[in-house]
């Protein structure tokens, strides 16, 4: 197994982590999965074949026998047959792979999980224009995965949420059917890890926690996850793993809105904070640094935190902290908008009337993600207040927004436009046109191709 050292390390607490974490150490010589099924004949059912199902069933390709692919929609599995899904370049030859050595089959009925050793629920949990966590797939997933759940199954969710899920929607409801977790069936928690876009975290080399109903439950889970990971820790309950996840995102939630609110101030004292960030982070203990940007996007970190809000509100709790959070990382592209007019304004020019094209529409350098994007909030914003908005994006043809749809620029020319908003700036993509717009607001705070640039 390979070695990890824990991010807590820098803070010089590493002693405590062996007291409350177990390492688990999938066998050298690996006879089966503890269930009775032979490693030669072992076979997973992926529920939900999305950003995190898909490449969760390559990263088992070559490990186990049969991946059973199973999503209820056919566009879906008409996009991974055809190789149109969007995914790491080093998923494509595995997913081509799979797909003609017959590895992976693909289907959308949901029949096909009672043929499974193990099943993997991957299924997204978005949040609701108002924040409240929409659990409506992951109802579906569950109550689908409990019906037709047999003795023996290893049964993993992955999809974050919150405490106390996979004991409510999971081990509960398959005790109703008479499957007892770690007697029957072997139930337990063990958060996705995926890092869209960025190749330096691969799931190999990113250490995963598992939960489970039971130790036996924990154990067995474990085994299945360390084919994805080297590294594997055990927590006390499916619970616990569950609030890691969310701990894990509203950490980096918090840092964001920090990071952003400190670069105004920045701004304010007219120092650069990207050079100020990396300054501060040459110390060794106490400082975990992430730079500015344009807002949070994806699938997680605009989302996720809603789920412990919502859920310690039904109690009667509160987390100020948490809560303005959001509130900053909700407020981000609005203030970019405003830095926008401001910028004009200096050149006596309004926002209204201007000609302004947002760079990069996805949430995310490298990934053709959409998902609670700041450019989708920034581009309305800006056409609220009677900006000409268009943008450019090679990996997002085309974006939906409250007046219609919009398509991106196919070749824009700097001249065209009063001002270029610099949002997501993706690898292999030339952006030297930008340089000719004569004026860019960039929001990454990190863009060299045009030395006029002013930040937000």
């Amino acid at each position: 197994m390979a070695q990890h050292q824990l991010s807590l390390a820098v803070n010089g607490r590493e002693r405590q982590l062996h007291r409350k974490l177990a390492s688990f150490r999938l066998p050298a010589a690996d006879g089966g999965n503890g269930n009775g099924h032979a490693t030669a004949t072992w076979s997973v059912a992926i529920v939900g074949l999305g950003y995190v199902g898909l490449p969760t069933a390559l990263a088992l390709h070559g490990r186990c026998p049969r991946i059973i692919g199973v999503d209820v929609s056919e566009e879906r599995l008409a996009a991974i047959k055809a190789g149109e899904a969007d995914l790491a370049e080093t998923d494509r030859p595995r997913l081509e792979a799979a797909l003609a050595d017959g590895t992976l089959e693909l289907t959308s009925e949901v029949t096909a999980i009672a043929a499974a050793d193990t099943v993997i629920i991957c299924v997204p949990t978005p949040v609701d224009d108002a924040n409240v966590p929409d659990l409506a797939a992951l109802h579906g997933a569950c109550a689908d995965v409990v019906s037709h759940a047999r003795p023996g199954q290893t049964i993993i969710l992955t999809s974050t949420t919150y405490a106390g899920t996979t004991t409510e929607l999971l081990t509960q409801p398959l005790a109703a059917r008479g499957l007892r977790a770690g007697t029957d069936v072997y139930v337990a928690f063990s958060p996705e890890r995926i890092d869209p876009g960025n190749p330096e975290h691969t799931q190999r080399e990113t250490p995963r926690v598992v939960g489970g109903a039971t130790a036996d439950c924990a154990a067995r889970a474990a085994w299945v996850v360390g084919h994805l990971t080297d590294v594997v820790y055990l927590v006390s309950s499916a619970d616990a793993a569950e609030a890691t996840k969310l701990y894990e995102n509203i950490f980096r939630a918090v840092s964001l809105a920090l990071a952003n609110e400190f670069a105004d101030a920045c701004g304010a004292l007219g120092l650069d904070p990207i050079e100020v960030t990396v300054a501060a982070g040459t110390k060794p203990y106490g400082f975990l640094g992430v730079f500015p940007g344009p807002g949070v996007g994806g699938h997680c970190i605009p989302c996720d935190p809603h789920y412990l809000l919502w859920q310690l509100a039904k109690d009667g709790h509160s987390s100020p902290l948490i809560e303005q959070a959001m509130r900053s990382i909700d407020l981000r592209p609005a203030r970019v908008a405003g830095r926008a007019r401001e910028v004009l304004g200096q050149d006596g020019l309004d926002l209204a009337g201007a000609r302004v094209v947002v760079v990069g529409a996805s949430y995310k350098a490298g990934v053709r993600d959409l998902r609670e994007s700041p450019a989708l909030s920034l581009i309305a914003s800006l056409a609220d207040q009677g900006a000409q908005v268009s943008y450019y994006d090679p990996l997002v043809p085309a974006i939906a927004l409250p007046g219609g749809t919009m398509t991106s620029v196919p070749a824009p020319q700097g001249a065209d436009y009063d001002l270029a908003v610099v949002h997501t700036v993706h690898p292999g993509v030339g952006y030297q046109w930008v340089a000719d717009c004569p004026r860019v607001l960039d929001a990454t705070y990190q863009f060299e191709d045009a030395a006029h640039r002013t930040v937000v």
